[in-house]
């Protein structure tokens, strides 16, 4: 059965998204992904032939790091914080002419907008951490940080068992004023190898997804603040009921070193983690009777978080269509 039209593939790393006001240990304590969300269904399915993939994401999150913690902001800190996060991600995937061979190619492109809110207790400025400000509050609703895979390998090693590698790059084309509590960017490049892998057992109607990354950022030149690299791995289990599916999504988040830079350093390196698990629902059907078109929706609350966001209301749903 041909590859391209059998499978929706779910566009890779969409879903790695990043907050700029979060709480993941990294300035603004949550860095470019979001634990659970970067998996999907068939990730690591690079189609045989050559076609077009829309995707289509809503990413939603309501956490928070306690008043009794600092968070970098800004080239400050703040008494903990309180944040909404909206993303809306539109990616458009091309799928090379590359024949049925082994491998197969693609690229991407993600056009991501964020509408976020931010509240503080109290902002700390200076190395004395003096306060200046309580009950400071922020928002922000622009273009954010675009997002592209230049080039996506997908490695067949039988009809059911698939790896994609891509190379990814977050560019800091967003607004950013270090100023605000509240940024539609990062400041900075973030660089992201990455490494899917799908398995399918169609005689039980299973399907077995999971995705690794690590994330390098370059320096936010306006706030001399370093974010040390990310390693990151969400996976996900589907049991399919016809066109319907149900299962669970498990994703972490683990940073290897410590920040740097003059609020770094004053917090010790900031460094964090976080770990997440929570139910997923997928549907799969044909959009005209021919073009795959696949829905989901997922909640991935926060098990445990040191230096991130801690969030129950993660919640991302997802349509994705192959023509």
């Amino acid at each position: 059965m041909n590859r391209a039209r059998s499978a929706v593939l779910g566009v890779m790393t969409v879903g790695s998204l990043l907050s700029p006001l979060a709480g993941h240990a990294t300035e603004g304590a949550l860095g470019r992904p979001v634990a659970g969300t970067s998996v999907s269904a068939n990730v690591a399915v690079i189609p045989d032939q050559p076609v077009w993939i829309a995707n289509l994401q809503q990413l939603y999150m309501d956490g928070s790091i306690s008043s009794g913690r600092e968070v970098p902001i800004g080239g400050r800190t703040t008494a903990g914080i309180d944040a909404k996060i909206a993303f809306t991600l539109a990616t458009m995937m091309r799928v090379w002419d590359t024949g049925p061979g082994a491998w197969n190619f693609a690229s991407s492109f993600t056009l991501p907008y964020v509408w976020t809110t931010v509240h503080t207790s109290a902002v700390f400025a200076g190395p004395g951490g003096n306060t200046f400000s309580r009950g400071a509050s922020d928002r922000a609703s622009n273009l954010y940080d675009m997002y592209f895979s230049p080039l996506i390998a997908g490695y067949h090693f039988s009809k059911t068992t698939h790896m994609a590698l891509s190379f990814n790059v977050w560019a800091p084309t967003g607004q950013y004023d270090k100023n605000a509590l509240a940024n539609p960017s990062l400041n900075n490049w973030t660089f992201v190898p990455q490494v899917a892998f799908t398995h399918l057992m169609p005689q039980y109607g299973l399907e077995f997804n999971a995705v690794a990354a690590f994330q390098f950022y370059t320096r936010n030149t306006a706030t001399d603040y370093q974010n040390a690299p990310l390693f990151t791995l969400d996976v996900m289990g589907v049991k399919k009921f016809g066109k319907w599916g149900a299962g669970l999504v498990m994703g972490t988040i683990q940073q290897l070193g410590d920040d740097t830079g003059p609020t770094a350093d004053r917090l010790n390196g900031f460094r964090g983690h976080d770990f997440t698990i929570g139910p997923i629902i997928t549907y799969d059907t044909k959009l005209g009777g021919k073009a795959p078109l696949s829905f989901s929706l997922r909640w991935v609350p926060t098990v445990t978080s040191k230096n991130r966001l801690d969030s129950t209301a993660t919640v991302m749903g997802t349509a994705t269509l192959v023509f």
